[in-house]
């Protein structure tokens, strides 16, 4: 018994610890590969398809000043006010989903890189409590300009294409600092669901989507990042 309790005070203990020390690293340290990739790749290698994983981690200097406060417009716009966690947009979508409506989630763009850069996408309560212990660590040790750095580094934006650098490249021949405020909206405007919505081949629902995000964008206004926040 006591041997048990040992091992087990010494498997928290490492969970801590390596955890811990992921996301301080990562504060610093580019992420240049993902379980979401590793994934991916498996089930590509799986179903006989040509692996493709396109990433290129850029700093978010050498992304469209456009792309942030379009992302921000489509999936978070509180982001610049939480602490990880926007409990008005949790209770909205508890409330979409309760009349039996498509169901829509209200993860920050913190929680989804807690999602993207640690864990697996199926969804799971252990997943969903690892994914808010990682969205706290997040929160306390990167600053705001970091969080969105990452995700647009780490987010899933097509079959096989992960972050800015690789989707400007893919789906319009040019580099991330290069794109425009109209293909930052029609980029963010795939995010929902980007296996499903390709900004290369944008449907007239993505059209519309992307008007809305350009409106949206207009209302956030300038984007300051706070890096003592």
């Amino acid at each position: 018994m006591k041997f048990i309790k040992r091992l087990l005070c010494k498997i928290v203990v490492f969970f801590f610890a390596s955890t811990i020390m992921a996301v301080v690293a990562y504060r610093f340290l580019p992420v240049w590969f993902t379980p979401l990739m590793g994934i991916r790749m498996l089930a590509q290698h799986s179903e006989g398809e040509p692996v493709k994983c396109k990433h290129k981690w850029v700093s978010i200097s050498d992304m469209s000043e456009h792309l942030p406060r379009a992302v921000i417009a489509s999936e978070d716009q509180r982001f610049m006010e939480h602490h990880g966690f926007d409990f008005d947009a949790i209770r909205q979508a508890a409330e979409h989903n309760k009349r039996g409506k498509k169901m829509r989630g209200g993860s920050t763009i913190t929680q989804q890189t807690a999602k993207n850069v640690f864990l697996w996408p199926q969804r799971s309560w252990v997943r969903k409590g690892l994914e808010s212990y990682f969205t706290v660590l997040i929160e306390l040790m990167w600053p705001k300009e970091r969080i969105l750095e990452v995700y647009l580094n780490s987010i899933e934006m097509g079959q096989g294409i992960y972050g800015a650098e690789a989707v400007a490249r893919e789906h319009f021949g040019k580099t991330a600092k290069e794109l425009t405020r109209s293909e930052c909206a029609l980029i963010a405007a795939t995010l929902p669901n980007p296996l499903k919505f390709n900004s290369a081949t944008p449907s007239p629902y993505m059209q519309k989507r992307k008007g809305q995000i350009l409106r949206q964008m207009r209302n956030i206004g300038q984007l300051t990042i706070d890096d003592s926040h």
